[in-house]
């Protein structure tokens, strides 16, 4: 009978354990819902302003990496950062309006405002922290100077993106827009195209990938980082003093009503430090230009 007891008393152990472990495994895929699941279930259980934890969602390049370099100046402020990366620009901004990030840091104030208005989210912008000026890149055609008749012109998709691309494209002479058209111009508001361009619509994260597809592509500067390119190699691009630098400044974001938190007013110090805008020139020579300078 004692031998029984202690078999059972053994498996149950054995069960307890197995079920820990399970409980504990980290997930294995690299989906965006997936990590914003995973983000969601964090923010329940933790009460990030009590712990010293601050939870980011950031795009990988070269948001995630500014926010690694964050991390141990943070850590002297008494706060720990998480990171949780995206390759998309929807996720991070739903998951910071469900409460399952604090913040995030991936867009500029337009795109912000136009998600703001179209998802009917509460999201602010506490800081401007850096610029990626936006490029054009050769793709089937290297020369701009002798676009070929009807070549085709990869852009984001995206409103506020679309409008910066074409705005940049007028800036080199390819096409005229309607001046009214402003920050929401799409192709539609073309009224001047001498070369008969095809303005391509891809999702900004597929331009790279779709680069040998069209002619030429107007990329965003961290998309283009994290495709190999880099904006010194842009047959044009968005000049540091131009009025794109302080409208597409990329920003820190938070949820309506967290703008005073003590954890977002230190993350907003250390993003704007010398430290990290040393790194910024350092590390992306042009491709990424912090705000700060």
């Amino acid at each position: 009978m004692k031998k029984s007891i202690l078999l059972s008393a053994v498996s149950l152990l054995a069960f307890s354990l197995l079920t820990g472990c399970g409980a504990g495994a980290a997930p294995t895929t690299n989906d965006n819902q997936s990590v914003a699941n995973e983000v969601k279930e964090t923010g329940e259980d933790t009460n990030t302003v009590e712990t010293g934890k601050i939870i980011v969602g950031a795009s990988t390049s070269p948001h995630a990496e500014i926010l690694e370099e964050a991390k141990p100046l943070l850590k002297e402020k008494g706060y720990d950062l998480e990171i949780k990366e995206f390759s998309d620009y929807v996720i991070p901004n739903t998951s910071l309006e469900d409460g399952a990030l604090d913040a995030n840091y991936f867009q500029h104030q337009p795109y912000l405002d136009d998600f703001n208005a179209n998802k009917g989210t509460h999201l602010v912008s506490v800081a401007a922290i850096h610029y990626e000026p936006l490029g054009i890149y050769a793709g089937k055609s290297s020369d701009l100077a002798a676009i070929a008749e009807e070549a085709k012109i990869g852009v984001p998709n995206d409103t506020t993106n679309e409008a910066r691309a074409l705005l940049l494209l007028e800036t080199q002479g390819i096409i005229k827009l309607d001046p009214n058209a402003g920050l929401a111009a799409t192709k539609k508001d073309i009224i001047e195209n001498p070369h008969n361009v095809d303005i391509v619509e891809i999702e900004a994260a597929q331009l790279v990938r779709n680069l040998q597809e069209v002619d030429f592509a107007v990329i965003n500067g961290n998309y283009a980082l994290q495709g190999g390119l880099n904006v010194n190699d842009a047959l044009a691009k968005e000049e540091s003093d131009s009025v794109a630098a302080q409208t597409y400044a990329n920003v820190l974001v938070v949820r309506e009503g967290d703008e005073g938190r003590e954890d977002v007013k230190a993350l907003v110090e250390v993003l704007q430090s010398k430290d990290i805008a040393d790194f910024i020139d350092e590390k992306y020579q042009g491709s990424v230009v912090s705000m700060s300078k």
